[in-house]
């Protein structure tokens, strides 16, 4: 079946690169011989994702624009053009690639040793964050990087079939950022937004001394096509994973991260008394 993201794309507006990108893309389906439809069918998407494509409106996906490479002779034009394609604003240039699957994804998980999950931060926590960013952010930076975490976080509300784990250091919460007030309303706002059944939180106790997530954080997710892809993120760089080997390995690693950490109900719990402490 065709995956049509035309109802719900969201995507931001054309750029030079995006246009550039899909005349490229009609090209080579021109010389190959086919239509948008005949396209669409090879490569799983609607006729309709095709065109969007192809005008610049929208984004491709990673497995689209593999797809098309199969299906126009594997030149390598599109994979070598995609390396230059502009995307939504206010989101470092690393981690574009998976925003841009994280807004389709039927399983979502992280783990996390730094901060709060951006997906789970509140307005002023992010804020600060941003604020204390070296090199310092000029205003119109920080509005614009707080702005795009601000709409990232609708994911939560707006696609309630979509299951989210996270597994959140115990640390990062005792270590205030901000401040007590910052961090009340981070804890309230944390536990409204793990209410929901598709949510799960496990907080990792400061007393587990060794666990499976110590070289660093995780992030997995599952396309509607149920393919898995992984993200790491460390000092300005990032690294997006689609090795499968390399996704087995993260998997082993949050499942024995979710045998470590506390349960749902116990994280609540602690979260609790840590926001009844402040």
């Amino acid at each position: 079946m065709a995956w049509d993201h035309e109802a719900h794309d969201g995507e931001p507006d054309s750029s030079d690169s995006l246009r550039t990108f899909g005349a490229v893309v009609q090209a080579l389906r021109e010389h190959a011989g086919l239509s948008r439809e005949d396209l669409a069918a090879l490569v799983g998407y609607s006729k309709h994702t095709v065109a969007s494509v192809e005008l610049g409106r929208r984004m491709p996906y990673p497995d689209f624009i593999e797809g098309t490479e199969a299906a126009t002779g594997n030149t390598g034009a599109l994979k070598r053009a995609a390396r230059y394609l502009s995307r939504q604003p206010g989101l470092a240039s690393w981690f574009r690639k998976w925003a841009l699957l994280e807004r389709e994804a039927i399983s979502l998980y992280t783990y996390e040793s730094r901060l709060v999950p951006g997906l789970l931060q509140t307005e002023a926590y992010a804020r600060v964050l941003f604020g204390e960013r070296l090199p310092p952010l000029t205003d119109e930076q920080l509005e614009s990087q707080i702005s795009a975490r601000l709409e990232r976080q609708k994911l939560l509300t707006e696609r309630p079939n979509t299951s989210y784990s996270f597994i959140v250091e115990e640390h990062v919460f005792l270590r205030r950022t901000g401040g007590p007030e910052v961090t009340r309303e981070l804890i309230d706002h944390v536990l409204a937004c793990v209410k929901p059944r598709n949510v799960q939180l496990q907080i990792m106790p400061l007393e587990r001394g060794v666990h499976a997530g110590l070289n660093g954080p995780i992030q997995l997710l599952e396309t509607p096509t149920n393919r898995w892809f992984g993200y790491c993120e460390g000092q300005e760089s990032g690294q997006f994973i689609s090795d499968p080997q390399v996704i087995s390995t993260l998997h082993m690693r949050y499942a024995k991260l979710r045998s470590q950490a506390m349960t749902y109900e116990e994280s609540v719990g602690l979260l609790e008394q840590l926001r009844g402490a402040l």
